[in-house]
This record gives structure tokens, C-alpha cells and sequence, in this order.
């Protein structure tokens, strides 16, 4: 297409008429391959006679195409740009950056990016002699701009990858220096030269970030750059020309070299500046930061912090950042030396008034209190908020420096209060108490330690935060639910006080103000997990349910839904009566959770992570009431269409926790029912697309659909469920570039077949023998092996005749067996099995190996029945050992469990820290529960990595995961058949104990001995287990 002509097109996909979009659109995508297409747009792109409209329509579609072609996505993949549209566009990009208006150059730096991460150095050799040229010459923007997306390739990379760094800095840091001299010796500069000198900032900041280049360590070069930005920092910034919106106010040039530069020096100080962090070669770079700039930074920044003193104007990320290098210099002697003659009016006259409620919180609250319950609840703000940097600084200075400052900030704090208790309703500092609240809040953990506040903290909540749960402002009534929150766990010397303050904060649910509401929530979770006697609760749990959804349907807030969570946890199956509304309220969230994710097109958007937060929550309840199956059937109808939609593409960032719900629902349910039937193709399709990093995940579900509905899985011919099983196994076994690690759940579903539907899947053991026996031959990682070998086990145990005949008619019955033998006998340096080391491994090669032993004389000789009985025998001598060891540690933690309870009790009055460690320890209790019933299904799952040859850590028992080889005894198994074999075969049973030797005669008769125990104690259990059924 030329030149015209893609203009006409260009001017069409902006037509009002979708049709015609449309058509432009497909036009577009139909010659977007074709030799000089590339060119031609940008041609378009820098030619000022052109309309812009369609300018700006032409760079969209470059860096698109850009973004998704110029680097091959798999290797061996052809081009899809030819090297000479490649090498034109990079001539020419670099010339007509500056030319083109900031709007289209936006564009061209992302293409920039692009280019510049996969062509630079190989490819694009020549640039950093482009850069170098124009940084002498006229195109000194436009080689800034460059330098700065170079330098930003190489901000986070290290060691090796980092080496392009050194050459950038040696090539440009000198000229990068005469430039900014000669910009900072500007009279009266222009807007322009702010936008140099923070360009020139970004790239030191990029090349600083990770490590100080070589070139810096020179004392004169770096003090060349230090005079430069202390320069930079301390010159005021013009007043002429500043905008007087606030927004446009702070991103505004000079500020935002202001910026730049307070960071810059910060990164110096925290990372480089420290002796502490400091490795040996970097030592005499550390003391000279702080021998010659620690100081003076320090002072600049103090007086930067007086122009807000003065009612002077500072934008927000450079109050933050400055309080984040005062906090950094507590701790530090020196510093801290030159900080105290000012400490109390940086700390009364500065730090406290940025964290009072002020003008623009106020004006928040009333225009968009949606917004203002977003702000204050999101990690991202908090590295912008001067009152996060305040917090922290007093919080740092009453942590490292309390002697001398604690006693000092506490009787100020209670000033206000004095001052605001005796002031008339209309000219209380209402503010002033916000900010004191908001202090007492945040030093909780100090407090709650130290003589003498410790004792006096239930006194202060009555006297000064009570009074505000009915304050006539809405903001006191927030910040004092807060405080409630974060004293919750203290030890109330009057029960009626923690009532009052839990039922005030419950009133907060129903408050008339969004964000009093919000924070009510968040202080309830508190007192939910400090709560010792849950009646306090129990009686108004219903009204607190309605609350919650009521704000749920008004907010997406993740509070919200770990609070309902940790309410679900506490109460348990008594939330048996609320889960059906429960979990439709969740599900109703999660959609308008997704909707507005999907909106907003943000990963980390607050919606989206609110919608985890609702699946999550659908867990904890239906593993709350996992004893009560009736009610999974009906909450199936309800969470079903979150499970089909999510178990596609479209539910990718919440992949792990629907399977955790499909998991529940197919474990729980008392049938599987045809409807969650119809998620099986949904997950072998996922798997076989996308999700092979979820293997372990869908291994679960699927595992249950096999072990629950047997029936129908071997049943159903539309969908046939084994013939799909088979088809993604084998694709998986078969596939050449998975790692050893990704494919371990494969042989535990072939596992789950054979040991689920023993005798009706005979024509299934071959094909599924042969791909075992493929993917044995190439597997290097021995996890993997002993998954295989125990494959072989399981298919001898199902049928040791098929099976046998089928590995001789393989051709490798020999192969198999020598391995299997080699791995049952090798051993470590230490001596311990390097195989088979999980209790579940050892029994199913036991019943595997046994399988084999009630073979006729014909199919199993008398020279392998031999090496078979023996191993057998050594394997049994294993698991008993094993077994043993494991209940020896299982009542060494009873007990221990026992001694932490009496320890509990000892302790009621300990100081409250310790009180929230048991609370920790409870909720770690609650956790293992919830691990023992279905996830323990997962655990036995979880990736195992033997890599280390002394680590066992690798193989975790999993006792808890059901299988029906639970019910089989594996030493009585053993016995019964060689004492079949006695009575059916008494002259093969002889000349196998004749070629016995002494050792192995004592451990047949040990062996047997034990097998008899078993049997008496398993005959007990279940005359128990009558009674027991039969008393219910």
C-alpha cells in the first residue's frame, strides 16, 4: 500500500461510522506484514503536513506492531520485520523523536523501549555514538531521552547482565555532567531546562539504582555530581509560572526535579551510605558519604521542611521522602546528633500537623468518599503520603530513641486531649484529636510494652476514644473505630470496656459515613480474632452478616472480605444457618468485583483483588461446614457459573482459588452431580492450553471426580472422561519440553486410575504401562522415577498377570524390575533409602511387589520369586520402621501441644504481645485443620525437589490423602499371600524358604509376627467403630 493510500485508510479507522472503522481496521492488519509498511507509518507519523488525528492513529498502530513483532516470540521462529524496514526504522526513529509533538513522542518511546531492550547492544551498536554525538550537538533532548529509556533497560539487572552499564557511564556520565553544570548556571531558566536537568536525573538514578558504577567511586567525579544536586536542592524553586491546580501543581517541572533529586540522594544514603549494609569494597565509599554529604543533606532537607512550616507549598512524594531519610538517620549517632536541637519542632510543628486530618481530606470525604476509603486503604498511596512517612518517623524515633523521646510525645498527645476535653463543642480542636488518635494508634506495640502506658491503655480508651464513637464528625468516629481495632487484643481488666468497645464498632457498621463504615469493619476483624469468649458475638452475628453485605455491595474492599473470613474461621460449622447466604452474597460481589477489574483493565486494581479475596472467602466457609454435605448442594447452583466462566482463560488471575473451590465441591458434595461434571473438559482443556504451571492444583479435583464418582467415570461414553484422562496424560508424559517437576502429577492420576477401578480398566494398563516405561527412560530427577516405578506397582497390584505379560510383550520386564530392585537397595552417604522415602511410596510398592508373589510358578520362576519375597521383606522391615518413627513424633508434638496449653494458661497476664502470639499460634492451628481435611490431598501433591541430595524435607508424608489402598494392611496382605501360596503351591513354598538365609528367615518370622498384632488391633477398631455407629 503507499503512502496515500494508507492515509485514506488511517483517516477511515477514525470514521463515526463502524462499519467503515472496521473495514480500515481489517485493511490495516491485511498489509501490516508487507516490505516498507512499517516505514511508511512512521513517515506518517513525523509528517507535520498530515492531519494529526490521523498522526496520532498511525504511532498507535507502530508501537502495536512494534510491541508485538520486532523480537520473535518462540525461537526458531521467522521474522516477521525484514533487517532493512529494521535498520530504517531505527535511522530514522532517532532523528525525528524530537521533531514530533510530546503527544506522538510518547508513542515513538515506547517503540523506542521495545527496540532498544532486544536490539541493544547486538544489533543496534552504533546508538550510544548517537547519544554521545548529540549530547555535544543540538539534539540534546532527543539524546537524553534516548539515554534514559538505555540506561532504564539495565535498573534492575545485575551482576553479568548489568555490564552494558559500565560502558553507557563511561561514554556519557562526563558529558551528562558538563551539561547539567552549564544548565544549573541558567539565570531565570525556562520550563525546558527542568525538563534536561530531570531527564539527567532519571538515567543517574537508573544507573545508581542497583549498584555505584566505577567511574563514582572517584572522590572528584562523584563530589562534581553531589555540588550539582545539593545545588539542585537547595536553590528554591520559581515561583513564576507554577501551577495553581493542585494536581497539575505537583507534576509540574521543577518539582518534579525536586523530586528526582531528594530521591536520588535518598537511594545514596539508605543503600550506599550506611556502613552497616555495606560490603568491605564499599566501606570507603560509605564513610565518605557520610564524612562529606550525610550531613548537609540532612540540613537541606530540614530546611525544605520549613517552607512547609511556613504554610509554603511541598509536593506530597517530596515530604515523604525527606521524612524517609530523617527516619533513616535515627539510629545513626551523628546524625541523630545534628537532628536533636530541632527534633521538637520537626517533630510538634511539622511531623504532627501532617498527620491531622486537613483541608483536602475534608474535602475528599464530602465529594468522593468512595475514593477516600480507596486512598487510605491502598499500599501504593502510602508511598506518596506524608502522614505514612510521619507515622513511621515517630514510630522509628520512639523505637530507637524512646529514653528521650517517648515520655515528651505522650505528654503532648495528652495536652491535646486536655485541650480538646475542656474546649467548647464549637471550638474543639477536632483535627488536632484526629492526629492524636491516629499517634496512639500507631505506636500500639510500643505501648502495649512499656511501663507505665501498659497499664494505663484501657483508661485511655475510655476516656478519650469512647467519647468519639458518637462524635458529631464523622472523620473522629472513623479514626476512633480504628484505634478500638488496634487495642482489641489488650487484656481488659473489665470485660464491660472490650464489650462496649465491640459493640461501638459494630454501631460503626450501620453509620450514616461510607469511610466510618469501612473502618468499622476493619477494626471488627480485631476484636473477632482477640475475642476469647465468642457469645460476645454470637448474638448479634446475623445483624453483623447483613451489615457486612450491605457495604460489600458498596465497596470493593479486601478488608471486608478478610474480615468475613476471619469471622467464617472463628465460628465454624455455626456458620452452617448463614452459608448459602453467605456464599450467594460472596458470589454476587465477586461479579461486580471482576466487572469493574475488567473495566479497569489494572492488575493490581483494588477490585481485582477484592474478587481473590470473595473466593477465598467461598473456601474458608465451605470448609467451615465440610461436615454438612447436604448444604454443598445447595450453594452447587449459585458458585457453578463462577466455576465455568473462571476455569477458562477468562478466570487466569484467580485460577488457584477456583480450583480450591472445584476442589471443595467435589469432595464435600455427597454425589458429584452432572452439572460440576461438566468442569472436567474445562480443566483438561485449560491444562493442555495454559495451566500446566496449575498441574498440582487440577490434580486435586481431578483425583476426586475419579475416587467419588467411579461409576460415572468409567461409564460415561459422551464426554468419554477416560479416553480424555488418557489423551492429556500421554500428551504430557510424551512432551519433550516439559521439565521433570512439571509433569509429577501425571503419574499420581494413573496412580489414582488403577488403585479407583481395580478390574475395569484392563484394556487401560497397557497403554498406560508403555508411556510410563517412555518417560522412565528419559527421567533424570528421582522423584519423578520413584513416581513411575510406583506407576508399575500400581498397575502389578491391579493386575500383576496383565501386567506382567504386558511389560514382557513391551520387551521390558528385565529393564524394569533390575531398576526397580537397583532403586529399592541404593543408599546415601548417610546411609538412609535415597527412594521410595514417603510411608505411601514404600506401601504400594509393597502391595505391588506382593501382587507378584501370588503369581503361579509358571509366570513368576523361582529365582525371581525369590528376589521378589526378599525385597518385599526388606521394603515391610522399612514401612515398619517408619511407621513407628512417625508416632513416636506425632505423640512427642501431643505433648508438646499440651505443654503450650499450660503455658496459655499460666500466662493470662502476660504482656498483650505475647497474647497475640497465641493468637497467631491459634490461627496456625485452625490453618492445619483446614490442611488435614482436603488440601492434605494437595500436600501429598506439592512439587518435590531432591536436587539436595540430604534433603528428606522433599517427601512429605501424606497419611491424610484418601485412597482405597488405606484399607489394605500391607503386613497382612504379605502373609495372606504366602500362606496361599503354602496351601496351593507347599513345594514351591518349601524350596523358597530353603534358599532363605538366617537374616531373612528372622525377618519372615518378624514379619508375620507383626502381621497377626495388626490383624488383632484392626478387628478391634472395628468392632469400636460398630458400637460407636450403632450407640449414634
Amino acid at each position: 500500500m503507499d503512502l496515500p493510500s494508507l492515509a485514506v485508510v488511517l483517516q477511515a479507522a477514525l470514521s463515526p461510522n463502524p462499519d467503515e472503522r472496521k473495514d480500515a481496521e481489517q485493511r490495516l492488519d491485511q498489509f501490516q506484514y508487507t516490505p516498507q509498511h512499517l516505514v511508511r507509518l512512521l513517515q506518517i507519523i513525523v509528517d507535520n503536513n498530515c492531519n494529526m488525528a490521523v498522526r496520532q492513529v498511525a504511532s498507535i498502530h507502530f508501537k502495536n506492531f512494534i510491541a508485538k513483532n520486532w523480537a520473535p516470540h518462540e525461537p526458531g521462529e521467522l521474522p516477521k520485520i525484514s533487517a532493512s524496514d529494521k535498520a530504517m526504522v531505527r535511522d530514522h526513529i532517532l532523528v525525528f523523536l524530537v521533531r514530533v509533538p510530546p503527544l506522538l513522542r510518547v508513542q515513538l518511546g515506547e517503540c523506542l523501549k521495545t527496540m532498544i531492550h532486544v536490539d541493544y547492544p547486538e544489533q543496534w551498536p552504533h546508538l550510544l555514538d548517537w547519544i554521545k554525538l548529540n549530547l555535544q550537538d543540538q539534539q540534546v533532548y532527543g539524546a537524553l531521552f534516548v539515554l534514559r529509556i538505555l540506561s532504564r533497560k539495565y535498573e534492575f539487572k545485575s551482576d553479568e547482565e548489568r555490564t552494558p552499564v559500565y560502558r553507557i557511564v563511561e561514554e556519557t556520565f562526563s558529558h551528562l555532567l558538563n551539561l547539567f553544570n552549564k544548565l544549573v548556571q541558567i539565570p531565570n531558566p525556562s520550563l525546558e531546562v527542568a525538563d534536561l536537568i530531570k531527564l539527567i536525573c532519571k538515567i543517574f538514578w537508573s544507573s545508581i539504582y542497583l549498584e555505584i558504577p566505577k567511574q563514582l567511586f572517584d572522590p572528584n567525579v562523584f563530589n562534581a555530581w553531589m555540588v550539582l544536586f545539593l545545588n539542585v536542592l537547595e536553590r528554591p524553586v520559581p515561583v513564576e509560572g507554577q501551577p495553581v491546580d493542585p494536581e497539575l501543581r505537583k507534576s509540574w517541572g521543577w518539582w518534579k526535579v525536586k523530586k528526582w533529586t531528594v530521591h536520588i540522594l535518598n537511594r545514596l544514603y539508605t543503600r550506599f551510605g550506611d556502613l552497616k549494609l555495606q560490603n568491605p569494597e564499599n566501606k570507603a565509599f560509605a564513610q565518605m558519604f557520610q564524612n562529606n554529604f550525610a550531613a548537609k543533606i540532612l540540613e537541606c532537607h530540614l530546611n525544605l521542611l520549613n517552607v512547609i512550616h511556613a504554610g509554603g507549598y511541598l509536593p506530597d512524594r517530596v515530604i515523604n521522602l525527606i521524612l524517609q531519610y530523617l527516619s533513616n538517620s535515627i539510629s545513626k549517632n551523628s546524625m541523630y546528633n545534628l537532628l536533636q536541637p530541632r527534633l521538637d519542632i520537626l517533630l510538634f510543628e511539622i511531623v504532627f500537623p501532617l498527620m491531622c486530618f486537613n483541608d483536602n481530606d475534608q474535602k475528599l470525604w464530602d465529594e468522593d468518599p468512595h475514593e477516600y476509603v480507596r486512598k487510605g486503604y491502598d499500599i501504593i498511596e502510602d508511598l506518596y503520603s506524608p502522614r505514612t512517612a510521619s507515622m513511621d518517623f515517630v514510630s522509628e524515633l520512639v523505637r530507637k530513641r524512646g529514653k528521650e523521646n517517648l515520655q515528651k510525645f505522650i505528654l503532648f498527645i495528652v495536652e491535646i486531649f486536655k485541650r480538646y476535653d475542656e474546649a467548647p463543642v464549637e471550638y474543639k480542636p477536632y483535627r488536632q484529636k484526629d492526629g492524636a488518635l491516629l499517634a496512639i494508634g500507631a505506636l500500639c506495640d510500643k505501648l502495649k510494652q512499656t511501663d507505665p502506658y501498659k497499664s494505663e491503655l484501657e483508661r485511655m480508651l475510655v476516656q478519650h476514644v469512647f467519647p468519639e464513637f458518637s462524635s458529631p464528625v464523622g472523620h473522629l468516629r472513623a479514626k476512633a473505630a480504628w484505634v478500638a481495632g488496634q487495642y482489641a487484643h489488650i487484656n481488659f481488666s473489665d470485660q464491660n470496656n472490650f464489650r462496649k468497645s465491640l459493640h461501638s464498632v459494630v454501631s460503626g457498621l450501620r453509620d450514616p459515613e461510607l469511610p466510618v463504615r469501612v473502618d468499622s469493619v476493619f477494626a471488627l476483624r480485631c476484636f473477632v480474632e482477640a475475642c476469647k469468649d465468642l457469645n460476645e458475638i454470637r448474638p448479634i452475628l446475623p445483624q453483623l452478616l447483613d451489615e457486612f453485605f450491605k457495604l460489600m455491595n458498596e465497596v470493593e474492599n479486601e478488608d471486608l472480605v478478610f474480615t468475613l473470613e476471619t469471622i467464617v474461621d472463628k465460628f465454624g460449622e455455626e456458620m452452617a444457618p448463614y452459608a448459602l447466604g453467605l456464599c450467594q452474597n460472596l458470589a454476587a460481589a465477586f461479579w461486580r468485583c471482576m466487572n469493574t477489574a475488567e473495566a479497569d483493565d489494572e492488575a493490581d486494581d483494588p477490585g481485582a483483588l477484592a474478587a481473590v479475596g470473595c473466593l477465598r472467602a467461598i473456601s474458608t466457609i465451605l470448609e467451615s461446614v465440610s461436615r454438612l454435605p447436604d448444604l454443598f448442594v445447595q450453594v452447587e447452583p449459585t458458585l457453578l457459573p463462577i466455576m465455568r466462566r473462571m476455569l477458562t482463560t477468562d478466570g487466569q488471575e484467580v485460577f488457584e482459588e477456583v480450583l480450591e473451590i472445584v476442589s471443595y465441591m467435589t469432595f464435600f458434595s455427597p454425589i458429584i452431580s452432572t452439572e460440576m461434571w461438566s468442569l472436567w473438559p474445562l480443566m483438561i482443556e485449560a491444562l493442555a492450553e495454559w495451566a500446566i504451571d496449575f498441574f498440582p492444583n487440577i490434580l486435586v479435583p481431578l483425583d476426586n471426580y475419579i475416587s467419588r464418582g467411579t461409576a460415572h467415570f468409567l461409564a460415561c461414553r459422551e464426554p468419554n472422561y477416560q479416553q480424555s484422562l488418557w489423551n492429556m496424560i500421554s500428551s504430557i508424559m510424551a512432551d519433550g519440553n516439559l521439565e521433570d517437576s512439571d509433569i509429577e502429577p501425571a503419574p499420581k492420576l494413573i496412580e489414582v486410575v488403577f488403585q479407583n477401578c481395580k478390574g475395569q480398566v484392563d484394556q487401560w494398563v497397557e497403554p498406560y504401562m508403555r508411556i510410563t516405561v517412555q518417560r522412565l527412560r528419559r527421567t533424570d530427577k528421582l522423584y519423578l522415577k520413584c513416581l513411575l516405578m510406583q506407576v508399575v506397582a500400581d498397575a502389578l497390584y491391579y493386575n500383576a498377570a496383565l501386567t506382567l505379560s504386558i511389560l514382557h510383550r513391551l520387551g521390558v520386564a528385565t529393564e524394569i524390575f533390575t531398576l526397580w530392585f537397583q532403586m529399592l537397595e541404593q543408599v546415601k552417604k548417610s546411609g538412609v533409602r535415597a527412594n521410595f522415602k514417603r510411608e505411601h511410596d514404600k506401601k504400594v510398592c509393597c502391595l505391588g511387589l506382593t501382587s507378584l508373589l501370588a503369581l503361579p510358578a509358571d509366570q513368576l520362576p523361582g529365582d525371581a520369586l525369590g528376589r521378589v519375597f526378599r525385597a518385599t521383606l526388606d521394603l515391610l522391615v522399612q514401612y515398619k520402621d517408619q511407621l513407628a518413627e512417625a508416632a513416636k513424633e506425632e505423640e512427642a508434638e501431643d505433648l508438646d501441644e499440651m505443654d503450650g496449653f499450660q503455658t496459655d494458661d499460666e500466662d493470662d497476664d502476660a504482656e498483650s504481645d505475647k497474647e497475640m502470639g497465641v493468637d497467631a499460634e491459634d490461627g496456625d492451628e485452625a490453618e492445619s485443620i483446614k490442611l488435614q481435611k482436603l488440601a492434605a490431598q494437595a500436600k501429598s501433591f506439592r512439587p518435590h525437589d531432591d536436587d539436595d541430595d540430604d534433603s528428606d524435607d522433599d517427601y512429605s508424608d501424606d497419611e491424610e490423602l484418601q485412597s482405597p489402598i488405606d484399607e489394605v494392611d500391607p503386613f497382612i496382605f504379605f502373609v495372606d499371600t504366602i500362606k496361599a501360596m503354602q496351601a496351593s503351591d507347599p513345594l514351591r513354598f518349601q524350596n523358597l524358604t530353603q534358599t532363605l538365609d538366617f537374616h531373612f528367615q528372622a525377618l519372615a518370622n518378624g514379619v508375620a509376627e507383626h502381621a497377626e498384632q495388626r490383624r488383632v488391633v484392626i478387628e478391634k477398631e472395628k468392632l469400636e467403630k460398630a458400637s460407636t455407629a450403632g450407640a449414634s
